[in-house]
């Protein structure tokens, strides 16, 4: 059974940052593309950030320049580097799993980023 451990997540003043790291295991060898979605109350869920085992990216462009995504392929961790929050960037972040950047099969629980002053 696939899994995705979020963790990261919490409370930070506009213009902060933070780092989410998501650890997963299972068999995950069909999943090229790992990275972060998130969701806000009341919004859809949407892409932040993804990247391939390759190094290839996609960015939302709210985050783009903002937020960095890195993988460690030997651990199957990846990251999310995010700098310069707004409070506009306060939802829960799922991490994720899937066969392309911007498809995503597997799930995590979410951990939930606040910015707020």
């Amino acid at each position: 059974q696939v899994q995705l451990v979020e963790s990261g997540g919490g409370l930070v003043q506009p213009g902060g940052s933070l780092r989410l790291s998501c650890a997963t295991s299972g068999n995950i060898l069909s999943s090229n593309a790992m990275g972060w979605y998130r969701q806000a109350p009341g919004k859809e869920r949407e892409l932040v950030a993804t990247k391939t085992s390759g190094g290839n990216t996609m960015y939302a462009d709210s985050v783009k320049g903002r937020f960095t995504i890195s993988r460690d392929n030997a651990k199957n961790t990846v990251y999310l580097e995010m700098n310069t929050l707004k409070p506009e960037d306060t939802a829960l972040y799922y991490c994720t799993l899937g066969p392309r950047l911007d498809f995503m099969t597997y799930w995590g629980k979410g951990t939930l980023v606040t910015v707020s002053s």
